[in-house]
């Protein structure tokens, strides 16, 4: 009886800090994007009820080991087994009944009529081309009655972290609180929903499109000389802005702020366009790490220079396909106002 016991003590104490150290890695790794609480925020809402029960751990698992290329999510492959476990039995103490337990056997149906269906009845959430919602999961991005975006249904890491049964369910059923409705309720047919399943499932066949080059390849700042005197590329820095539909925030000396008399020859001049703003914070608020934009002039040795951080470098880091897209674009309109300046 004893034995029984010491071996029950040594269960539940291996459980425990089985569970404890999910919780650190959680917060280290998860809590940034998905919220101390699994609340949600860059990342969708954990604790959400109709997502966390209708999962299971092996979705889980391998989501995290895959992330969703291009899509925010990282892939935390790096990890072992034994952390990622950790992690996930973390996470479903957030469930309210026991996770469901799904056949990892594909479904052979009709992908003609998949495609029909779906054509017809999912495009407008998850795109023409299953590319899902744009944005993130914060409110910014999204109707404020909507507590998650419609995940990209052809995103590698998807499709390598959910079974077709799970998939099939979650057409069937719904999802409770989202504007995702049974399609059951809806009217169609089990068979139906099996067809757009495997429909679906062709989109595991598609390469990653990742339009993220190296950032070793890519200048961390872009910088251009000046061919006219300090006070002169101030203006005309000035200039191209608003040519470029930009309003001038302010300039100010580079050093304001920390010293007594700081350099009047080093001033940033920041700036912003508000549609290009909302726009990039919608896509990812992350971006609030360096935005609003701003060019920095300075004169060293009767040169003048101009400089600016490069958008297409600091998007390397966030995962982001679609915010990629926007600081592409940033970068030559840098670049522009930065040639049109120094002439």
């Amino acid at each position: 009886m004893s034995d029984k016991i010491l071996l029950f003590l040594m269960l539940f104490v291996c459980n425990l800090s089985y569970a404890e150290n999910g919780k650190e890695l959680y917060l280290e790794y998860c809590s940034a994007c998905h919220g101390f609480a699994g609340g949600g925020g860059v990342g969708v809402p954990l604790n959400l009820p109709s997502f966390i029960n209708a999962v299971d751990d092996n979705f889980l698992k391998k989501t995290i080991k895959y992330g969703r290329p291009g899509r925010v999510m990282e892939s935390f492959d790096f990890l072992s087994e034994q952390q990622i476990s950790s992690i996930v039995k973390f996470i479903s103490r957030w469930r309210t009944k026991k996770p469901p337990i799904f056949d990892t056997k594909n479904i052979r149906a009709d992908i003609k009529n998949g495609k029909e269906l779906y054509d017809l009845k999912c495009h407008k959430c998850h795109g023409k081309n299953g590319e899902g919602a744009q944005g993130t999961g914060v409110a910014f991005s999204r109707k404020i009655d909507q507590p998650i975006l419609a995940p990209a249904l052809n995103n590698r890491g998807f499709l390598k972290s959910a079974s077709d049964e799970m998939i099939k369910k979650a057409i069937m059923e719904g999802r409770f609180s989202t504007p995702m409705k049974s399609f059951i309720k809806q009217g169609f047919s089990e068979q139906d929903i099996n067809d757009i399943v495997n429909y679906i499932r062709t989109w595991e066949k598609n390469e990653i499109k990742n339009n993220n080059i190296k950032a070793e390849n890519i200048p961390a700042v872009l910088q251009v000389e000046s061919e006219s005197n300090f006070d002169n590329t101030v203006k005309m820095v000035e200039d191209a802005i608003i040519g470029a539909n930009f309003v001038r925030i302010r300039t100010t000396t580079f050093e304001s702020g920390f010293v007594k008399n700081p350099n009047k020859k080093q001033v940033v001049i920041h700036f912003c366009n508000f549609k290009l703003l909302y726009d990039a914070l919608a896509a990812d608020p992350r971006v609030g790490l360096f935005l609003p934009c701003s060019i920095t002039i300075t004169e060293e040795n009767n040169k003048v220079f101009l400089s600016a951080g490069n958008p297409k470098t600091l998007s390397q880091f966030f995962n982001n396909n679609e915010l990629e897209y926007l600081c592409d674009k940033m970068t030559k309109i840098y670049e522009t106002i930065l040639e049109d300046s120094s002439l």
